[in-house]
């Protein structure tokens, strides 16, 4: 009879072996044997784990491509949001982005920046639970993207399984960094698709974003993405005790097994960074892959948690990015735009012009200042770029084009729409009109309230919206729930089959969650991602009510900015009877856990579930709501605290180590008696 043992112990050999070989040669450029040893050893172990299926283990060089394509991709919620980072496009953004986070803190002595490459690529969120990868996410809205762990295995840059040696083993790590197609293979793939008659990449990140999103993980391993990772998170342990730094955490994830950029570099000084910047201006053409920037960080950490993060980016980490493409265009008008704020902004309109791949007509002027800066005039030649590769801007006006009659241009001294004297509060660069019942703000917090990531009322545009507005049928949103048919009748090129549609979509709107809600208010500075952070903390509308400001300003991403934004809306007496009325119409004004509290059924207080694999029925996320009403608690990974793991077809590593731990499985008929059972 065959021993198993030996055959375990040439498997982990191998594994080993080949590991460090992919190591040295993704990762270092140093390969340590020739392709064809690799390739002997890869067959002997894809030989042992065809005889012996129990010895494949998640972490192998055989499990870098799937066998079979995905049928879709899964939403996963990102344990840590994945911010974006704020733009600055010059030195002097750079200067004005320094100055911003250093009136936060009471001393800024002896700090220190890492400057790294701003590779064109997908950003990714890698989980590794006990040193082994066990999910490759995308970044989605920040809060939620997909799982792509069956692709991420094909990127050879990227460990299966991490190296602690000389490390103490950690038990989860979350890394971030950047999958990228470099220039070569990106020219490979362009050619091939033209000789089959396919539609060419338009760019790298494009083709690198595309191919992250193939349902079969052999046509991503065929593109050969690369990877540079550039930051790691270790939940629940105070990571100073493993890295002080960003330039540390840089050098441990080189230990575990990352590729990182080798052109990062510590600066002592914002002028080091500058220079940094600036060398790299032209030299990022001889690079093999494409960077549209520099990433600029505080290197301590300490420092970074003191400052935490905006709405939207981390306080403490710019993006210093390269010119544009830019183009000249004549300033035909300059129109001013009033948004459900009450913010005055001032547009230029343009001659069209092509611009990136787009034609472009208008361009923002953001503010007077901008436009005092500019001496902007209709009539004059501008430079045109896209900030961002997305939103137009003016660059510079040519004043040596500039026709002989043309006169300064001056912000009103009136809304254009409700003809209020505006106001601009000192210390802002925005004017403002504070008139509550200007038409103007009323469309746009209407707008807001229907957008997508809001309560996403489908019909309801931007057309209707000022037909609703203009005939004095709605003054807020809550009179959108007013609505009749008979009203809707009234309007424009709107018949009966439309009104009711319109009616019914706006009833089902009541059923959207609490944390649309809440972002369908408009409350200054809280955009989707920051609604649902609040609402996890806040999960009904009364606790947010009565929440404190400095309560509400310690929650992770919130900060003091938004928190008293919050604080404030929820203490003005027409908000609040704007709250009762929404409540009165139905809304959701409770995340749904706290609707079921006082639910008898509350069987699995106490107990913690996993939920992996497909099941046959009922949805992951269906299954995870059924639990939750029941009391119980789902989490994304498998440890001594999971209680059961729910198990569908295609059970992948969490099935293995639920197994190893003694963790109860259940089938989806298992649990569905459970909930049943009295």
């Amino acid at each position: 009879m065959i021993q198993i043992q030996p055959e375990a112990k040439r498997t982990e050999e191998l594994r080993q072996l080949l590991q460090q070989a992919s190591y040295a040669y993704y990762v270092l450029d140093a390969p340590i044997m020739e392709d064809a040893v690799y390739d002997q050893l890869y067959r002997e172990l894809q030989q042992l784990e065809t005889q012996y299926p129990e010895l494949v283990t998640p972490d192998s060089p055989t499990q870098r491509v799937g066998e079979r394509p995905a049928t879709h991709f899964m939403s996963v919620r990102h344990n840590i949001p994945l911010y974006s980072l704020e733009n600055a496009f010059n030195i002097d953004e750079l200067q004005a982005w320094d100055q911003r986070w250093r009136r936060q803190l009471p001393t800024t002595d002896g700090v220190k920046y890492v400057s790294e490459l701003k590779i064109d690529g997908s950003a990714l969120a890698l989980t590794y639970q006990d040193g082994v990868l066990v999910r490759g996410a995308t970044r989605g809205d920040g809060v939620t993207g997909e799982e792509i762990t069956q692709n991420v295995r094909t990127i050879r840059s990227i460990p299966l399984r991490l190296n602690f040696d000389g490390i103490e083993p950690i038990e989860r790590v979350e890394v971030r960094g950047e999958a990228f197609l470099p220039l070569e293979v990106f020219k490979q793939i362009n050619e091939e698709r033209q000789k089959a008659g396919e539609q060419l990449f338009a760019n790298p990140r494009n083709a690198a974003a595309g191919t992250l999103r193939q349902l079969d993980s052999r046509i991503v391993a065929r593109r050969r993405l690369d990877f540079f990772a550039y930051t790691l998170h270790i939940p629940g342990m105070d990571d100073a005790s493993i890295a002080n730094t960003q330039w540390e955490a840089l050098e441990l994830l080189q230990k575990m097994g990352f590729r990182v950029n080798p052109n990062h570099q510590l600066c002592e000084s914002l002028a080091e960074v500058a220079e940094y910047y600036k060398y790299w201006d032209t030299e990022r053409l001889n690079l093999p892959y494409m960077t549209d920037g520099v990433v600029v960080k505080l290197n301590a950490f300490k420092l970074q948690e003191q400052l935490g993060f905006t709405q939207k980016f981390p306080r403490w980490a710019v993006a210093l990015k390269y010119p544009a493409e830019e183009a000249p265009t004549r300033v035909e008008n300059i129109a001013v735009n009033v948004g459900r704020t009450g913010a005055l902004t001032p547009l230029a309109e343009m001659r069209p012009v092509q611009l990136a791949g787009t034609t472009v007509s208008r361009a923002t002027l953001h503010n007077s200042d901008r436009i005092a800066q500019l001496d902007i005039r209709i009539g004059d030649t501008v430079i045109v770029r896209k900030a961002g590769e997305i939103i137009p801007e003016v660059v510079r006006v040519i004043k040596e084009l500039r026709p002989a009659d043309t006169v300064p241009f001056v912000m009103p001294s009136h809304c254009p729409v409700c003809g209020q004297e505006v106001v601009r509060e000192s210390g802002e660069a925005v004017t403002r009109c504070v008139n509550a019942s200007c038409a103007a703000i009323l469309k746009g917090s209407i707008e807001h309230w229907v957008s997508r990531d809001a309560l996403d009322i489908k019909g309801v545009g931007e057309k209707l919206v000022h037909q609703l507005v203009d005939k004095g049928l709605v003054h807020s949103v809550a009179d959108l729930y007013d609505l009749t048919e008979a009203q809707l009748l009234s309007l424009e090129r709107m018949g009966e089959k439309s009104a009711q549609k319109l009616v019914d979509a706006i009833a089902q709107s009541k059923n959207q969650p609490w944390h649309r809600v809440l972002y369908g208010l408009g409350i200054r500075h809280v955009g989707s991602v920051n609604a649902q952070l609040i609402t996890e903390k806040y999960p009904d509308v009364e606790k947010l009510e009565t929440a404190k400001q400095s309560d509400i300003a310690g929650i992770y991403g919130i900060g003091a900015e938004i928190a008293q934004s919050v604080y404030q809306w929820f203490h003005i007496d027409a908000n609040q009877a704007l709250i009762e009325r929404l409540r009165n119409t139905g809304l959701q004004l409770a995340a749904e856990e706290t609707a079921i509290v006082n639910e008898s059924n509350q069987k699995f207080v106490g107990k913690t579930f996993v939920v992996t694999g497909t099941l046959p029925t009922l949805k992951r996320d269906e299954a995870k709501a059924l639990i939750q009403k029941a009391g119980g608690k789902v989490t994304d990974s498998v440890s001594k605290k999971t209680d059961y793991l729910v198990v569908g077809e295609d059970a992948g590593s969490k099935l293995a180590k639920a197994q190893a731990l003694g963790i109860t499985q259940l089938t989806e008929v298992q649990l569905l008696n459970m909930l049943e059972d009295e």
